[in-house]
């Protein structure tokens, strides 16, 4: 069975720390975060594993996977799983699809 490698894109490290300050800040603690971080490796797991997991998007060749409150968007190119996108679906999805454009 061949390993799919995962990467991050600076884009979704981005989005994804900003959630971990904005937790870390309101409530003084960084223990939601660290638990946050642990399921978002649970849920790459998974993807590594069957990355046609997620459901496709109106973006080229991107799917997301669900998390909760979050959502994961990734593509996979040849033997890579690329993160190119974490966001917390309670923002206005429009800033979503304008920022990965952008990107």
């Amino acid at each position: 069975m061949v390993r799919l490698k995962l990467v991050w894109t600076a884009t979704a490290i981005k989005q994804r720390n900003y959630v971990f300050e904005y937790w870390n800040k309101r409530n003084g603690s960084t223990r939601y975060s660290k638990k946050l971080n642990i399921n978002i490796k649970e849920r790459i797991v998974l993807l590594k594993t069957h990355p046609k997991l997620g459901k496709k998007t109106e973006l080229s060749n991107t799917r997301v996977i669900s998390l909760g409150h979050y959502s994961i968007l990734y593509k996979k190119i040849d033997l890579n799983i690329i993160i190119t996108g974490f966001w917390d679906n309670r923002q206005d999805p429009k800033k979503l699809i304008s920022f990965l454009k952008k990107n």
